[in-house]
């Protein structure tokens, strides 16, 4: 079956457009927000000081702050802002990680937590001045966070956590009592946490950043960047863009095949948000233990409060998001009066190797090409840590967290059994998707609004029926590690089960590190 050439999609851009997301479902941040088509005409020689690719949180922070700090800045989306994961967060803001700060000691030593604890609370109270010094009308409010256990394994984790925190200098307390009908042994509180909108505060950081003199382009994938007399070259279909320096905030750096690629791992987070019939809706933010955990918090849009709540994590393209978002609807229904589920989505993060975001220097390129990713489900305080670190070694030079986020670091004991699980996986993965696909007589096999990978004539083929029932074929190896895509039955999207990559139904690009669309055969 050949292969035929790949359709590109309009280029017709409204005065406003839905406020979409990389996935068939919206999420209840996106359902009610429309963005405003303000792009800049681009000068044709300019040269930038700083080229920042990708607007979701990370790169619109970096982009203002570097803005503000007198560089002239051009941020560029392949989408638009908030496309990506920080439209499909459950917007929590911590001072504490997924990554514990016990974990962090063992991995980095006892000096290693404090510092991690310092760059969160930077990113708190930066979060707290661009919304108080822009007022930026977010939903931002302050809560109480509640961790508990439910077994006695569970209280010796939360003992760890709890004492880890205090030798961190994070404020945390012994809690007589949780605001979960969830049975529990054992909770701590942390005080000075919050939640907020997160497009809407994006919307914000995005008008600021304009207001600033900055230039934003939508909807302009950079395919490469190229050395160009003591600058770089960003290239898309439709321009070239000159800059001084480049930031990849496009949550993986894109492109090939980089270090970081084998040291974070892309798993994929289920969220709900429900109405309950009893309106026991809880007024903090709270968690559990179990592995997966489950997290829940309130939030009021429209005049109607719902019950956000997530969990059932799974490796992308691994496990079966529809299983994943009945267990969540299931945990939750058991332990609150579930009215109804007025929304479900999904969103990516990746995991790093040894337990810290990587941020700085890109390994392997050319001086002042920056990247930051291996957030491990804490977007929204790490994605504006990284902010910060980016930042001030731009402006500066240097940063107080430089050594810490170190992309190139090496680290042989902390995360090293991580790293060879995940890689091994990536290998089973790129070996075992090749086998193993039952041949099919006709494409007919395959139902309306639904995708399989099949096996045709001795050819694998990624096949997907749409509504109307054409039929759209497509090579099922990602262009950008060659493994073999995943059909995901919840968003309508093809996902590589090795670093992460997402398509479209159609095979376009949805995220990376994938640059180019999934070739065409029918």
């Amino acid at each position: 079956m050949a292969k035929t050439e790949h359709t590109s999609k309009t280029d017709i851009q409204p005065d406003t457009h839905d406020w979409e997301r990389d996935g068939q479902n919206a999420s209840l941040w996106n359902k009610h927000l429309t963005l405003k088509n303000e792009e800049t005409a681009l000068p044709a020689t300019e040269v930038y000081d700083v080229i920042v690719v990708g607007a979701g949180i990370t790169g619109l922070t970096t982009a203002l702050l570097l803005q503000q700090a007198g560089n002239q800045c051009i941020l560029v989306d392949a989408h638009h802002a908030g496309f990506g994961t920080t439209g499909g967060t459950t917007a929590h803001i911590n001072t504490f990680a997924d990554t514990t700060y016990a974990e962090v000691e063992q991995a980095f030593g006892t000096d290693a937590a404090p510092l991690f604890a310092e760059s969160i609370r930077d990113a708190v109270e930066l979060i707290r001045h661009l919304v108080d010094t822009y007022q930026i009308d977010c939903d931002l409010e302050w809560r109480q966070g509640y961790v508990y256990a439910e077994t006695e394994e569970e209280v010796k984790q939360l003992d760890d956590l709890y004492e880890s925190a205090l030798r961190a200098g994070v404020g945390v307390a012994p809690a007589d009592y949780v605001p979960t009908p969830v049975p529990y042994l054992k909770a701590v509180v942390f005080d000075g946490q919050a939640q907020f909108h997160p497009l809407k505060y994006v919307r914000g950081l995005l008008n600021e950043f304009r207001k600033s003199g900055g230039t934003v382009v939508e909807n302009t994938c950079i395919r490469e960047v190229e050395n160009a007399d003591g600058h770089y070259m960003a290239i898309s279909d439709h321009h070239r863009i000159h800059a001084k320096r480049v930031v990849y905030a496009t949550h993986i750096p894109p492109g090939g095949i980089n270090v970081l690629h084998f040291r974070n791992a892309p798993y994929r987070s289920y969220v709900i948000a429900a109405t309950l019939a009893d309106d026991a809706y809880p007024e903090a933010l709270v968690y559990d233990s179990e592995e997966p955990y489950h997290y829940f918090r309130t939030h009021t849009v429209d005049g109607q409060r719902y019950l956000v709540a997530g969990g059932h994590d799974h490796k992308t393209g691994h496990d079966d998001p529809e299983r994943a978002f009945a267990d969540l609807i299931a945990y939750t229904s058991k332990y609150y009066n579930v009215d109804q589920v007025a929304y479900r989505w999904s969103a990516q993060y990746y995991v790093p190797a040894d337990g810290l975001p990587y941020i700085g220097h890109l390994p392997g390129a050319s001086e002042g090409i920056y990247a930051a990713t291996g957030y491990n489900g804490n977007g929204m305080i790490l994605g504006t840590a990284a902010a910060l670190v980016i930042s001030d070694l731009i402006t500066t030079g240097d940063s107080k967290y430089k050594a810490l986020f170190d992309p190139a670091r090496v680290k042989p004991v902390a995360g090293f059994a991580e790293l060879v699980k995940e890689n091994m996986d990536v290998v089973k993965r790129f070996i075992g998707d090749r086998f193993g696909i039952a041949p099919i007589d006709s494409l007919t096999d395959v139902g309306a609004d639904d995708g399989r990978i099949i096996e045709l004539e001795g050819e694998k083929l990624a096949v997907y029926r749409d509504p109307a029932g054409e039929v759209h074929v497509l090579d099922p190896v990602c262009t950008h590690a060659k493994c073999i895509v995943q059909w995901n039955s919840a968003e309508k999207s093809w996902d590589c089960p090795c670093h992460g990559a997402r398509f479209d139904c159609f095979g376009h690009v949805l995220t990376g590190p994938a640059r180019a669309d999934l070739d065409q055969m029918l």
